[in-house]
């Protein structure tokens, strides 16, 4: 993944042989020969891309150190490598005090500076998510932390620029999932009311009973149990931002309520002998079209023309392909750090050429617990699309066999396997022996007329016991089912583990493999 890395050095001779180390590592140096310049840079809009910075110790005028100690002022937290020709233990201990993150010693090896670069840049990721998931908490998340390169999204982070500097009613339209309530947090922590309360209200999640009392309040004694006066949210978001998600939801007498709030700033407590007044900035969100309900008689038309006042329209994921490598190193870093997974550094091409291919239907809540998923399932250093097996099966992708699990298969059968198994014209390398062994999945009998859901999931168990060599634990979650189920599926279909072809040669051969796995 490429990153912006800062190179700082008054050498211009070093500064193009770490440039073209930087390139060929795969990010993007930028080359400043001063540390004032870097400095100023970094305090720039633009340094906020940098994610790392090498540092040359000695220069004219403002050196490393200096150059340290005002990053420390700034509380500037980027990762800093700095460089020197001279190793002391005491030159470097200097500089780790006031904030770097490692040293090199010229002249580098091209494999130390990638040990380096990786460690600050996952520090650097470790720092920005950890960040954001603090300011999230403290309500004080802004326009700027929203995790987008998409030219699809860049008309969304105007929008909110714009609005949060407002106190303009808010529309949020968008899929389920998009991210629209973190768009409102963005907003509000923007906003002049940044310091102010946000509350958050699920109108979808409310019983229809209690929608009135949940959001206007009530007094005590107003109705049957009613035993204690009632704060609603619109009086506890006085003076900050009310965010109403599903708003669509509400039913069409307490839209009429709403109006009233929105047009005179008042509120009705149900019981209480006089309106009360409150002030709040609304931000209302849904993943239906207003304008389609109230065409539908289910919304009110005057207040959809109240709420529509700044709509802002956020893509789904498959819009915005470009977030998705940004949003998953994000995820990978939160995930990682929370599972004690601080192995994993990234994700394969491969993989992620896998989930960039996927439509992804639930978006980035849908993104976001793939990636939780794959990181507990991860043992190595990278995301691979073996931790993916959801999505490569939508994506009609067979996973190559782990030549550790099994030893080569026994001759194919005489009868040639069908290649329609899940729409695949043929099955890749290192499937190939496991295919034509177990059969792949015909979906036509020998008539052409369509195969049973029984026949074929039993061919799917046979399949994916001489695929996985008898592990009957992996059998069960590769096929998505519980080990009780999968023995039940197998008494039902008669089907021996240590023999699923059903032929002598087939349970010598499986018995020769992996004769331990048969008890898994």
């Amino acid at each position: 993944m490429r990153s912006s890395v800062l190179i700082v050095d008054d050498d211009p001779v070093q500064r193009r042989l770490l440039e073209a180390s930087l390139t060929r590592l795969g990010h993007t140096p930028i080359c400043l020969e001063s540390g004032q310049e870097a400095l100023n840079f970094l305090r720039s809009p633009d340094g906020k891309t940098i994610k790392a910075i090498l540092l040359d110790l000695i220069m004219p005028d403002l050196d490393g150190m200096g150059v340290l100690s005002a990053l420390k002022a700034d509380g500037n937290a980027i990762p800093v490598i700095v460089q020197t020709s001279q190793g002391s233990i005491d030159t470097v201990v200097s500089a780790m005090k006031l904030g770097a993150s490692d040293f090199i010693v010229k002249p580098v090896s091209p494999e130390r500076l990638r040990v380096c670069l990786a460690n600050a840049l996952k520090m650097s990721a470790l720092e920005d998510t950890v960040s954001q998931i603090k300011r999230s908490a403290e309500g004080r998340l802004t326009v700027t932390d929203i995790i987008t390169r998409s030219p699809a999204m860049a008309r969304v982070v105007q929008l909110a620029e714009r609005a949060a500097k407002s106190q303009i009613p808010i529309l949020i339209e968008g899929e389920s999932g998009v991210g629209k309530e973190m768009i409102a947090r963005a907003i509000k922590g923007s906003s002049p009311r940044r310091n102010k309360a946000l509350v958050t209200v699920n109108c979808g999640a409310i019983p229809e009973k209690l929608v009135e009392s949940v959001l206007f309040g009530h007094e005590k004694g107003a109705f049957t149990g009613a035993n204690e006066k009632h704060i609603g949210k619109f009086a506890e978001a006085h003076g900050g931002t009310l965010f109403l998600d599903e708003i669509g939801e509400l039913p069409l007498d307490i839209q009429v309520k709403l109006l009233r709030a929105l047009q005179n700033g008042e509120i009705d407590p149900i019981g209480a002998k006089a309106p009360a007044r409150a002030d709040f900035r609304l931000i209302s969100a849904t993943n239906r079209p207003l304008i389609d309900l109230t065409r539908d008689g289910l919304f009110r038309e005057d207040l959809y023309y109240r709420l529509n006042v700044f709509p802002i329209w956020v893509p789904p994921l498959r819009e915005r392909m470009d977030d998705i490598s940004h949003l998953i190193q994000h995820f990978l870093v939160r995930f990682a750090a929370e599972e004690g997974k601080r192995h994993i550094r990234g994700i394969s091409a491969p993989a992620l050429e896998l989930v960039s291919s996927y439509s992804w239907p639930g978006n980035i809540r849908q993104l976001e617990n793939a990636v939780f998923r794959a990181v507990v399932l991860c043992d190595g250093d990278q995301l691979t699309p073996a931790e993916f097996p959801q999505i490569a099966a939508h994506e009609g992708m067979v996973l190559p066999l782990e030549t550790a699990k099994s030893a080569p298969l026994a001759p194919p059968p005489a009868k040639a396997p069908s290649q329609a198994m899940l729409g695949q014209s043929a099955p890749q390398s290192g499937m190939i022996d496991a295919a034509s062994r177990y059969g792949m999945a015909d979906l036509t009998d020998g008539a052409g007329a369509p195969r049973t859901l029984a026949a074929l999931e039993e061919q799917a168990i046979r399949f994916a016991i001489g695929h996985l060599g008898g592990h009957m634990s992996e059998v069960a979650r590769s096929l998505g089912i519980g080990r009780s189920t999968l023995y039940r599926k197998l008494s039902e279909y008669q089907i021996d583990a240590s023999n699923p072809d059903g032929t002598a040669e087939g349970a010598d051969a499986v018995a020769q493999e992996q004769p331990s796995r048969l008890s898994a």
